[in-house]
């Protein structure tokens, strides 16, 4: 039986690269099963998206190949097991409607993750991680102990291995050394009010400005706060009749919708970083 791979890249674009990765593939016994690709014209960058069936060569064997054959055009690839789920650790404080949605999904087989572990600075949810099995680590974060801490949840994430760590509303700043560590696997989630509401219970904010249009954003994390690639967007319209409890359930029903799909496109390597954008295989 093949081996099913994904194989994703980007690289400078110029004549033939489609007609090259494919012959690659056809040479080695690779069975092209989806592929997308897109032709950046502002960066002058190519990003294509393959996923392939090949028994012939070991996943080892592939990468040695791929090196050699991707250093030719200048290639910055991944080679992925297309079956494997993909190992997360899910950071969490006190509102866990975006937590409680994502171990569903695992759990119902709509998402391929293997959730290695739940991380939080409150205890609010370690019988909900515990009903579904997974290790919970109460980690306090102050600002004198934030360094530990930090120091702390970096162990529990190396420890499991994990390729995505989620901010399913995780409500402390990641230091700018953590968001480094994490750069391309982090995803976090948050509100989208047009206009935008800051600080303290932004839907009080957006109910006493009569918003009309609520949303939600899941991004990667980086240093620059909540300015980071956007994976995700959406929006639901609300009115005069909502009261703040409303608006608030539409917003988090919003979050949880939002965060799931940037999660699932993540986890099936489908989104590729393209400076301060992504570019997206649906």
């Amino acid at each position: 039986m093949s081996d099913a791979y994904i194989l994703t890249l980007s690289c400078p674009d110029r004549p033939g690269i489609v007609h090259a990765v494919s012959g690659f593939l056809l040479e080695r016994g690779g069975n092209i099963e989806e592929a997308a690709q897109y032709n950046d014209h502002d960066t002058g960058l190519f990003f294509m998206r393959v996923r392939f069936a090949c028994g012939q060569l070991t996943q080892e064997d592939l990468r040695a190949q791929l090196k050699h054959f991707g250093d030719g055009y200048q290639m910055d690839w991944k080679l992925h097991a297309a079956r494997q789920p993909m190992k997360t650790v899910i950071f969490v404080s006190k509102e866990g409607h975006c937590l409680n949605d994502l171990l569903f999904r695992v759990k119902s087989g709509l998402l391929p993750l293997d959730i290695r572990a739940i991380v939080s600075n409150h205890r609010e949810f370690y019988q909900l991680a515990a009903s579904y099995n997974v290790p919970f680590h109460h980690i306090p974060v102050t600002a004198a102990t934030k360094a530990q801490g930090e120091a702390r949840q970096y162990e529990v994430i190396e420890s499991e291995g994990a390729e995505l760590v989620v901010l399913a509303r995780y409500m402390q700043i990641l230091s700018d050394d953590l968001c480094r560590k994490l750069a391309g696997r982090a995803i976090n989630i948050h509100h989208s009010f047009l206009p935008s509401f800051k600080g303290a219970k932004p839907y009080y904010q957006a109910h006493d400005r009569g918003v009309k249009l609520i949303g939600a954003t899941a991004h990667y994390v980086t240093a620059d706060l909540d300015e980071g690639p956007i994976i995700e967007q959406d929006v639901a319209r609300v009115d005069h009749s909502y009261s703040v409890e409303a608006l608030t359930a539409q917003g988090r029903d919003t979050e949880s919708m939002v965060l799931a799909r940037a999660v699932k496109w993540h986890s099936e390597h489908r989104v590729l970083i393209n400076g301060h954008k992504t570019v997206i295989f649906r």
